[in-house]
């Protein structure tokens, strides 16, 4: 008798054609310059708070709805308009839950972050990348010309993560008419270093959905916490396609402290914008091509020794993050911004490190358009 070999429950197609995400993280000891992430501390008082978190607390489900109207009225919007996610991830993946079907389009400026492809390609709809411009602009013209009935959901990051451009307030204007039923979303994660925002069209202009995250400034990464903004009607069903407990009860704890210590949020964004005017200004002196930046980060160019030089700088302490590999990237690094003593330390190591690999501004890729 022929044995049958039982394989198990097979995905579904969508699944089998998702995208695959992998972040390099392993062992991460050193200066933590490749995540974008605070790379201080957060603010003594979230500390507090979570020592005032009992046992008796974590055997309760979470309660969002509390802090959802703390943080609404620190952004001034109604409760209604707010919803709590499990870090940014969690949000884009609910937008595309809510928003995406067979036959829908869902509109990426391409480079950007590598998320919004992840969790759109976990649907039916078509993904339609659309390139950045010479230089990383962001793409106005073209996207504009992608715009059919057929898009559902629109994902622009201002700024824009690897490359740290920002996009102009009268251009998501203009993408927020052009598609009256495609949800707009734009992530302000980099918010509080590039300090403009579109929070004010919440409830205004329908289609137009904004994310926060406190994984950045805030130095929250660990607990992650995020933060969707949209007009109440749009939000009812974000709510519905979201897990009810799916931000946990030690974040909603420490949520509260990390939104009233202002002057903690305050000193660490000076600290990131002179650290990145200092670490700009090294660049040139040194001629390192780089993209000029609105974030806490930058995106320079290596050129066919981009490997060589993030090993480098390993060896050195120092972590960067290789995006190579990201569309109109290739040779490319992004930097993360820190401090202004981390940020010395950093670019101690970068010129140490752009000595070993001999390193010149002639072997920077001619393939990648001149950024400055």
């Amino acid at each position: 008798m022929t044995e049958t070999k039982v394989l198990g429950p097979q995905p579904s197609a969508t699944v089998r054609r998702m995208k695959e995400y992998h972040p390099p993280l392993g062992d991460r000891s050193g200066l933590r310059l490749d995540f974008n992430e605070n790379t201080f501390a957060c603010s003594p008082r979230v500390l507090e708070a979570l020592a005032r978190v009992s046992r008796g607390d974590l055997t309760r489900y979470p309660e969002r709805e509390p802090l959802e109207r703390r943080v609404a009225e620190h952004l001034g919007l109604a409760p209604a308009q707010v919803l709590l996610t499990n870090g940014v991830d969690e949000a884009i993946h609910v937008l595309c839950q809510t928003y995406l079907e067979a036959d829908t389009d869902v509109l990426i400026p391409v480079p950007t972050y590598s998320m919004y492809e992840v969790y759109a390609s976990g649907t039916p709809a078509r993904l339609v990348p659309v390139p950045a411009e010479n230089g990383f602009q962001f793409p106005l013209t073209s996207l504009l010309a992608a715009i059919t009935p057929a898009a559902r959901l629109i994902a622009i990051a201002n700024p824009n993560s690897p490359t740290g451009q920002a996009v102009q307030r009268a251009d998501i204007l203009r993408i927020v008419e052009a598609a009256p039923y495609a949800a707009v979303l734009v992530d302000e994660a980099y918010f509080h270093f590039h300090g403009e925002t579109v929070v004010d069209l919440i409830g205004r202009a329908p289609n137009v959905i904004v994310a926060r995250t406190f994984s950045k400034a805030y130095g929250l990464a660990g607990l992650r916490l995020g933060v969707l903004c949209a007009a109440a009607d749009q939000m009812r069903w974000m709510r519905r396609a979201i897990s009810p407990y799916s931000v946990n009860s030690v974040a909603l704890a420490c949520l509260a402290a990390a939104l009233e210590d202002e002057d903690y949020l305050r000193w660490y964004v000076a600290e990131v914008l002179a650290a990145r005017a200092e670490f700009e200004s090294t660049l040139r002196r040194i001629g390192l091509p780089f993209w000029p930046s609105s974030a806490n980060f930058a995106l320079v160019n290596i050129g066919p020794q981009h490997r060589a030089f993030v090993q480098a700088m390993r060896a050195r302490g120092v972590l960067v993050r290789d995006r190579s590999s990201d569309p109109g990237c290739d040779g490319c690094v992004r930097i993360t911004i820190g401090t202004r003593e981390q940020t010395a330390q950093g670019l101690a190591a970068l010129e140490s490190a752009l000595g070993e690999i001999r390193w010149s501004p002639q072997s920077a890729q001619a393939s990648i358009p001149k950024p400055l």
